[in-house]
């Protein structure tokens, strides 16, 4: 190897000189560092010795093709030079600035809650008082805490394994819920498959508790007047929420025009964001889980999992004769995991096998993720 410019903040490059031949070495005005040269190792083994190295530097880095353009001063050809390089950004796992965007989605999501809210509540608004809107604030926090605890979940252990992600990110929509949920955004390579296991399991597990607690309050408030809400007639309670109320002593139908509680519903979204979030397919948490156990034998569990979802639907709709507007999202979440599972699941730079106390978390958590399956979530007018 030709003596180079040794890079400034970057790793010296006698460090990964066995596995990568430096011939340049550029920096750019955003401080991303380019490592020109050629692998002298295959390309996993080249980024579990570099990966490391460039961490401890504040680096995330790639093994990527570089494009550098040129205008020849003879001809006026634009001449292209691809080159590989080893290119290293800058890694931050906390917060740059204030997330404008972030909480601009929650105060939507919050209006579209409270919306949601008064029907569920069977309350009116009224457009010349709008603070009729915040009656209805049980069901927003409700909903919104749930769906809040299980992304925060992620986001606490993204960043004790230093992880890029941001704060979650709210969906507001004027649906039945008023939302469809939230997500965070992780950026850069999980370390190993503990790392994988433990940002996996901590939305799920976080989300469920505080379902758990949301749930047990809102059967211990008063009921409200039964109706249709949104053309839905009921929903449909899982094994979870019927456990619950058995413990507590609490009724989850009335006598009469009365049903449970909105908050309850608050509960009720919840475990069912669990168990779709459990489904062990792509990068959903189920699929983070089923990598850590399994290693890449978690494709051959995702590539069951769209015939099973397809299968549901058949067998509610020929066998037991539901109502296909009642069994549809069965279908459609087929397609979805269809494509999650060309996707792919996420890949750790480190792949050891998990330890058993991991394991068996991992199994319990996927047997409450079923405690929060019911085959025909609501029923329709």
């Amino acid at each position: 190897m030709d003596d180079v410019d040794e890079p400034v903040g970057g790793p010296p490059v006698e460090r990964f000189r066995s596995v990568f031949r430096v011939v340049e070495v550029r920096r750019d005005d955003d401080d991303t560092l380019f490592y020109f040269g050629e692998p002298t190792v295959a390309p996993d083994v080249l980024e579990r010795h570099v990966w490391p190295l460039f961490r401890d530097r504040g680096y995330e880095v790639r093994l990527t093709t570089v494009t550098d353009s040129e205008t020849d001063p003879i001809t006026g050809v634009e001449v292209k030079d691809r080159r590989t390089a080893l290119v290293a950004t800058p890694h931050s796992s906390g917060i740059d600035g204030v997330p404008w965007l972030n909480i601009a989605f929650a105060l939507l999501t919050v209006v579209t809650t409270l919306f949601a809210g008064l029907e569920w509540y069977g309350y009116d608004v009224s457009l010349g008082d709008p603070r009729t809107l915040l009656r209805a604030w049980p069901f927003a926090i409700a909903v919104l805490g749930v769906l809040g605890v299980h992304e925060l979940g992620h986001y606490v252990m993204s960043r004790y394994y230093r992880v890029n992600a941001s704060l979650p990110y709210f969906i507001p929509i004027p649906t039945i819920f008023g939302t469809m949920g939230a997500v965070i955004k992780m950026d850069g390579r999980i370390p190993d498959r503990k790392a994988l296991f433990d940002i996996g399991v901590a939305g799920p597990l976080a989300g469920l508790a505080a379902a758990v607690v949301v749930t047990a309050v809102g059967l211990h408030l008063d009921p409200v007047p039964a109706g249709p809400i949104f053309q839905i007639d009921s929903l449909n309670y899982p094994p979870l929420i019927r456990f619950i109320a058995a413990l507590t002593g609490r009724p989850l139908s009335y006598a009469g025009e009365l049903r449970v509680n909105p908050v309850v519903v608050g509960g009720w979204v919840g475990m069912f964001v669990t168990f779709l979030n459990l489904l062990p397919v792509g990068q959903l948490d189920g699929g983070h889980l089923v990598r850590a156990m399994l290693g890449e034998r978690q494709e051959t569990v995702a590539a069951l999992v769209p015939a099973g979802l397809f299968g549901l639907g058949a067998y509610l709709l020929l066998v037991r004769h539901e109502a296909l507007q009642a069994i549809s999202l069965w279908f459609l979440w087929g397609v979805i995991a269809m494509g999650l599972a060309y996707a792919g699941p996420a890949h750790p730079v480190h792949d050891d096998g998990l330890d058993r106390k991991r394991m068996v978390v991992g199994v319990v958590t996927f047997v409450l993720g079923l405690l929060c399956f019911t085959p025909v979530p609501f029923r329709f007018v």
